[in-house]
């Protein structure tokens, strides 16, 4: 083996190990400015968990200007967030199946898409063009729901459920906007799954 040969693949080695391990610092630091939080909610026998990371507002305007209008959001920060559910449910009259995915979103003014993909990333964004790293081949479902403002500042980017009537509601809220996007147990023959 060649002198040049081994300098070669110790340079490769060194700038692989250096850029894994710079990815690691980088991610650690983003999780102090944006913590990450799972939720868990019940009811019955249905489980959903949601995990995401928590951006503040930090005095900037949000909707249509750090998160652009019309451009699809890992919600959040960091990872991209995960939608896990135990059975089968309808979401806003669509059918979604027991399983784990990522919860992407397309704010607008008036309304936000709300996205469920199959595939599960290691970030949220693709580090070479920051745009978000979602495949829209593994959408499993894409929903519309209107967005509305709030007289409140919600300085810190929140998921939660609710329980409205007979309806479960998941909220996304951030700023002054919320999303709510409501969901129900499928009527179909149940396919209870481990979350």
């Amino acid at each position: 083996m060649s002198k040049k040969f081994r300098y070669a693949i110790t340079f490769f080695i060194v700038l692989i190990l250096g850029g894994t391990i710079g990815f690691y610092i980088v991610k650690n630091q983003t999780k102090s400015l944006s913590p990450e939080e799972t939720i868990t909610y019940r009811h019955d026998n249905l489980k959903v968990n949601v995990f995401y990371n928590r951006p503040y507002k930090k005095e900037r305007e949000i909707f249509g200007n750090l998160v652009p209008y019309n451009k699809v959001w890992r919600t959040g920060a960091n990872e991209a967030t995960t939608f896990k559910v135990n059975q089968d449910i309808m979401v806003d009259g669509s059918l979604l199946e027991a399983g784990e995915y990522t919860l992407w979103t397309i704010p607008n003014k008036d309304s936000w898409k709300v996205i469920f993909n199959k595939k599960m990333y290691a970030w949220g964004i693709d580090l070479t063009t920051e745009d978000a790293a979602r495949d829209p081949d593994y959408d499993a479902l894409t929903i519309e729901v209107p967005a509305r403002e709030k007289l409140n500042v919600t300085e810190q980017f929140t998921i939660y459920f609710d329980r409205q009537q007979e309806m479960h509601m998941l909220f996304l809220t951030w700023d002054k906007t919320f999303i709510a996007i409501p969901f129900n147990k499928s009527r179909s023959v149940d396919t209870t799954t481990e979350v």
